[in-house]
């Protein structure tokens, strides 16, 4: 049986995929250049800093590897275009307090099940 580690990268990794397809064809969120390079499921506010935002997809953003990589994830720029793109009042809400998550092994294997079969859905719709 795998533990509660494995099954939420699992779901992470599902998560992402997700947002990297939801995402596919926009420029990064933080620095708005298209990039050649290897696109990230960028988090604005990080999975350490706020676990409980990690599968939330108002919080993950189609991010370039330098930005996400390098940057720390270029947040100044990063915050700016998310108040742009959804408005201030959901970026406010993502800085305020959440009640901590505490994801079981069956909400994890759940997320991923999900996020997989939405990735699958929206790369059939974009072909």
């Amino acid at each position: 049986d795998k533990d509660r580690a494995y099954w939420q990268k699992r779901a992470q990794t599902a998560f992402n995929a997700w947002v990297r397809v939801r995402d596919a064809g926009k420029p990064c969120i933080s620095c708005g250049r298209h990039h050649e390079g290897q696109a990230h499921a960028g988090h604005y506010l990080s999975v350490g800093a706020r676990p409980e935002l990690r599968f939330e997809p108002l919080n993950v953003n189609l991010q370039c590897a330098p930005c996400n990589t390098y940057l720390s994830g270029n947040a100044v720029l990063y915050r700016k275009s998310l108040i742009d793109s959804i408005g201030p009042e959901l970026v406010e809400w993502l800085e305020g307090p959440h009640p901590a998550k505490n994801y079981t092994v069956d909400d994890l294997k759940a997320i991923k099940a999900e996020y997989t079969l939405k990735a699958r859905e929206l790369r059939k719709a974009q072909e």
